[in-house]
C-alpha cells in the first residue's frame, strides 16, 4: 500500500537559538512539538493504515496508493528516528511521519531547491529582529510588573500592550522564520506545488513520484508543509478565528486534527474552547496562559454573532468600514491577551487588565449581547465564503 511521494516530506521547524535569544519562554511555548505531538499524529495514522487495510480485506480488492497513508507500521527504531530526527528536535512544530518518511525517501533530493526558497524566506528576519530589539528597549515588559506604571494615565496603560505584543510578534517572527529556513536548508518539507500541500498536514492532492532527475528538476517546489508563520496575514487578516489560523500555523492543524474533531461537542465556540484548554495545558500551568486563551472563545462568539448580524446589512462601502473597525479591535484583543501570555502570573495579569478595565472582556460580552439581541446565527453556522480574510489585496500577501 503506497502513498504519493511529491518530494521530500515536511515538517516545519523552529529553530532553537533565535527562540532562546529572543524569548524568555521556554520551547514549549511555540505549541505542541516534538515527542508527545508526534507520536499522537504517528498513532492516527497507524490507526488509519489498519483501517485501510481492513476495509481492502473486506472488499478483496487493493484500490492502490491513498493520499498520506503510511506503507506500513514503522518499526521502534523508525518511531525513535521519527521522534529525535534533528530538523525539529528542539522546539518543533510538528510535522507528520508521513512527510518525515516522504523527505527521507525522496528519489532525486539532489533536484529539490532549497538555496533560492531559503534567501526568499529569510529576508524579513532581520528587520523583524531589528523592530524587536527597538521596541523591547523602548517598551519593556519589566515596566508593567512596577508600582510605577500603574501611575501612569489610563490612555498610556491602554497603549502599552500594543508594543509589547508587537515586540512579542517580532521576536516569533524571527524565531518561526530561522526555523523554516532550518527545514528548507535541509530540503525538508519540500513538494511539488502541484500536490497543494497545506502547513502540517503535506499534499492534499496526488503527484506522481518524478520518474527521472530531469523530471524532477523540471517540477516547480513549495515548502508550505512546514511554513509556520504566514506574517503579513497575521497581522492584517481581519477576524480573530483568521488570526489563529496564520500563527504557528503546523501546530494549529494538529490541534485542529486531533484536539477539535475530538472534541466533545459540536459548536464551534465550545469546540475552540475546548482546544483553548488543551493548548493552554501543553504550554505550562502559568494561569496567564489560561486566562489568555480562555478569552478566545468569548471574542470568537462576539466577533461571530455580530458579523452576522449586521455586516450583510451594510453597503459596500459600509462593510469595508466595517473591516477596518473590525480588524482594528481584532489587534486590541490580540494586545489584551497577550499580556496575560508574557506576565503569566495571575496577580501580574489580572492587575494589568483591571488598570484598564477588562476593557476587551466587556467590550466583547457587549458585542456577543448584541448580537444576539439582533438575531446573530452562531460563529459555526456563518458563511465564511463571504467574508473577507485580509485588508490587503491578494498580491500584496507573502510568498
Amino acid at each position: 500500500m503506497g502513498s504519493s511521494r511529491c518530494g521530500p516530506g515536511a515538517h516545519p521547524v523552529h529553530l532553537w537559538p533565535p527562540h532562546f535569544a529572543f524569548s524568555g519562554h521556554h520551547p514549549r511555548d511555540l505549541g505542541p512539538h516534538s515527542g508527545p505531538a508526534l507520536l499522537v499524529s504517528l498513532a492516527s495514522e497507524v490507526q488509519d493504515l489498519h483501517l485501510a487495510q481492513r476495509k481492502e480485506m473486506a472488499s478483496g480488492f487493493s484500490k492502490g496508493p491513498t493520499l498520506g497513508l503510511l506503507p506500513d507500521v514503522p518499526s521502534l527504531m523508525e518511531t525513535l528516528s521519527y521522534s529525535y530526527c534533528y530538523v525539529g528536535i528542539m522546539t518543533g512544530p510538528f510535522f507528520r511521519y508521513r512527510t518525515y518518511l516522504d523527505w527521507l525517501e525522496q528519489p532525486f533530493p539532489g533536484a529539490v531547491p532549497s538555496l533560492r526558497p531559503l534567501l526568499r524566506r529569510a529576508w524579513p528576519a532581520p528587520l523583524f529582529g531589528l523592530l524587536f530589539l527597538l521596541s523591547s528597549h523602548l517598551f519593556p515588559l519589566e515596566a508593567v510588573r512596577e508600582d510605577a506604571f500603574y501611575a501612569r494615565p489610563l490612555p498610556a496603560r491602554l497603549f502599552y500592550m500594543i508594543p509589547v505584543f508587537f515586540a512579542f510578534r517580532m521576536r516569533f517572527y524571527v524565531a518561526w522564520i530561522a526555523a523554516e529556513c532550518g527545514c528548507i536548508a535541509a530540503g525538508f518539507g519540500a513538494y511539488p506545488v502541484g500536490a497543494k500541500a497545506r502547513a502540517g498536514g503535506g499534499p492534499t492532492l496526488q503527484c506522481p513520484p518524478p520518474s527521472s532527475p530531469e523530471k524532477a528538476a523540471s517540477l516547480e517546489y513549495d515548502y508550505e508543509t512546514i511554513r509556520n508563520i504566514d506574517c503579513y496575514s497575521t497581522d492584517f487578516c481581519v477576524r480573530v478565528r483568521d488570526g489563529m489560523r496564520y500563527w504557528n500555523m503546523t501546530v494549529q492543524w494538529w490541534l485542529a486534527q486531533y484536539i477539535y474533531k475530538s472534541a466533545p461537542t459540536r459548536s464551534y465556540v465550545l469546540r475552540s474552547a475546548w482546544t483553548m484548554l488543551l493548548s493552554a495545558y501543553w504550554h505550562g500551568l502559568h494561569p496567564g496562559y489560561y486566562l489568555s486563551f480562555l478569552t478566545i472563545p468569548l471574542c470568537l462568539a462576539a466577533e461571530g454573532r455580530l458579523e452576522s448580524a449586521l455586516r450583510g446589512r451594510l453597503s459596500p462601502g459600509g462593510q469595508k468600514a466595517w473591516d477596518w473597525v473590525h480588524w482594528f479591535l481584532k489587534m486590541r484583543a490580540y494586545d489584551y491577551m497577550c499580556m496575560g501570555f508574557v506576565l503569566l502570573s495571575l496577580a501580574d495579569t489580572l492587575r494589568y487588565w483591571a488598570s484598564i478595565y477588562f476593557c476587551i472582556h466587556f467590550l466583547a460580552l457587549a458585542a456577543l449581547g448584541l448580537g444576539l439581541a439582533l438575531g446573530g446565527g452562531s460563529p459555526s453556522r456563518r458563511k465564511a465564503a463571504s467574508q473577507p480574510t485580509s485588508l490587503a489585496p491578494e498580491k500584496l500577501r507573502e510568498e
